[in-house]
């Protein structure tokens, strides 16, 4: 009874097996593995704008930090920290009495000096009269001739020290040295501050205009000097939030070495802000624009990928299967990414799938996208 039953359910199980293998085989002759679901779009050609996208950071046109020139107690300031000021504008007013003392000392001595010169200067005109006449001897007369000339020289260096007393004076009022916008103000009233060797008082940058620096790779350069040749390079700064139009400056320095470690040349560009658009210490997108380029193939930016030996992208073949190349692009652009090699115009590309697919994937383009490639046919009329 045993025997049986175990014959039995191997009976049963037998069409099973055959139905399964049977399924799998029904399965190879349709093709094998289901097409893999993608987006595709067609390469074409379209003339696009050489540009040259870059990170950059905003700096100001001139930075000045602000130092005393007169050490002193600061007895007020004079400015609101991070308002505009013009050159020339009062920012800190150092104690000015102990100045004021020297100065008055200074003009007094040179008063003193200048009066004994008036009267050296007489001495010598009658020592010269006496010595002529053969009065006074060649000894006396050299004599008074010499303390005139030296009274000069002392009412000299008097003026010259009441010159550098009144500079020191004036250096109590401590003035901003250019057009820029203030700071925090990093030393308060009442304060004591020392004379040039102290820390800044201020920082005071300009930030109109203003510039935006760069790096490029040292294998644009070529093409960048070439297009400067022609005219004024321009670059646009965007900014991260600004839905408003970026704005637009002119290269104005190109540094004149390339650094050897990174590959790159360091340009500058200069941008008129009188709106405050940008901030020093910003970090922007660079884009240099070097010209028009005719006739380059154009393919979706989402088509090209990048692996560990570059860029690559899947293509579609007649056949229905993608073909994974490796190629070469020249930046992106409104119009979607620049192939310089490796796709030609007019093949179908994978815009949105490429994470289910191998070389020789075959795939079905999803509805909305662009149609695939029809097959090829031979001169016979058949199919290849």
């Amino acid at each position: 009874m045993k025997s049986r039953a175990v014959f039995m359910s191997c009976l049963g199980i037998l069409p099973l097996a055959l139905g399964v293998g049977c399924s799998r085989t029904a399965s190879a002759r349709a093709g094998g593995p289901p097409a893999v679901p993608v987006a595709v779009a067609e390469a074409r050609l379209a003339d696009v704008a050489d540009r040259v996208d870059a990170v950059g950071s905003v700096e100001a046109y001139e930075t000045v930090s602000v130092k005393a020139q007169a050490g002193g107690q600061i007895t007020a300031v004079r400015f609101q920290e991070g308002r505009d000021v013009r050159a020339g504008d009062l920012l800190f007013q150092i104690d000015p009495r102990p100045y004021r003392a020297a100065l008055s000392q200074a003009e007094a001595a040179l008063a003193r000096d200048k009066a004994q010169e008036s009267k050296a200067s007489a001495d010598a005109s009658r020592a010269d009269s006496l010595f002529k006449d053969g009065v006074l001897s060649k000894e006396g007369h050299d004599q008074a001739l010499s303390v005139a000339q030296a009274q000069k020289a002392t009412v000299a260096a008097d003026e010259a020290a009441v010159e550098n007393a009144r500079l020191n004076l004036a250096y109590t009022e401590v003035r901003s040295p250019i057009r820029g916008r203030t700071g925090s103000v990093l030393v308060h009233e009442g304060n004591v501050v020392k004379a040039v060797d102290g820390s800044p008082l201020v920082v005071i940058n300009r930030i109109d205009p203003i510039y935006v620096s760069f790096t490029v790779p040292d294998k644009r350069l070529a093409a960048i000097r070439a297009a400067q040749s022609r005219g004024a390079l321009a670059v646009e700064a965007l900014a991260a939030g600004d839905a408003a139009a970026p704005p637009t400056g002119r290269v104005t320095f190109i540094d004149n070495q390339v650094d050897a470690q990174s590959g790159t040349i360091r340009l500058k560009a200069t941008f008129p802000n009188a709106e405050g658009r940008l901030w020093p210490g910003q970090f922007v997108t660079a884009r240099l624009t070097l010209g028009q380029r005719q006739g380059v193939v154009v393919v979706p930016t989402a088509a090209v990928q990048t692996g560990q030996h570059g860029d690559y992208a899947f293509v579609v073949k007649p056949d229905q299967t993608v073909e994974q190349r490796t190629v070469v692009t020249r930046g992106s652009t409104e119009e979607g990414a620049a192939i310089d090699r490796g796709i030609s115009a007019g093949e179908t590309v994978v815009v949105d799938g490429q994470m289910g697919l191998v070389p020789g994937s075959r795939v079905q383009a999803k509805a909305g996208s662009a149609p695939p490639p029809r097959p090829e046919v031979t001169a016979a009329g058949g199919r290849p």
